[in-house]
């Protein structure tokens, strides 16, 4: 059965939605009408907001949650070379591609991160451009930045 709850955070209001326990989305801004999200149940989905809220705390690097992103063989490729970006590093969309075997694949590395149905959980905000600098990211720069620091922040501490 699907479902889905609402998360508070520091980069505005989540919606995580999962069905038989298997996270499917995390929408960064409320989902339109067409969103298929299933009936509110937020004790269905407290190990999802429990990890997203010690993330935000600082508190978690890594997130252990069973999830099943929906896309093509290359977008899911990429999202997996996404999840092995340690926390508190960044990858250029450049070195993305040559990791998943598509050196010349950096412009659909980005359109693939762009795509990405579950933005912090698969952290599609590690990825920054060949020079280091901040580019592309659905939930807008602003929360990028937010995402970037929060990690760095944390990395600081230890």
């Amino acid at each position: 059965m699907r479902a889905h709850a609402a998360v508070p955070s520091p980069i505005g209001p989540l919606t995580v939605v999962a069905e038989d326990g298997v996270l499917l989305r995390l929408f960064l801004d409320p989902p339109g009408p067409e969103a298929d999200l299933g009936p509110r149940d937020d004790a269905a989905l407290a190990a999802v907001t429990g990890q997203l809220d010690e993330y935000f705390r600082g508190d978690r690097t890594t997130f252990e949650l069973r999830s099943r992103p929906l896309g093509s063989a290359f977008e899911r490729a990429v999202w997996d070379e996404l999840a092995r970006i340690p926390y508190g590093e960044t990858r250029s969309y450049g070195q993305v591609a040559r990791a998943v075997g598509e050196p010349g694949g950096a412009q659909a590395v980005g359109l693939a991160c762009g795509r990405n149905p579950l933005a912090v959980v698969v952290p599609c905000h590690r990825v920054v451009g060949a020079d280091g600098g901040l580019v592309g990211f659905g939930g807008g720069l602003a929360r990028k930045r937010f995402l970037l620091d929060l990690e760095q922040r944390d990395t600081r501490l230890f």
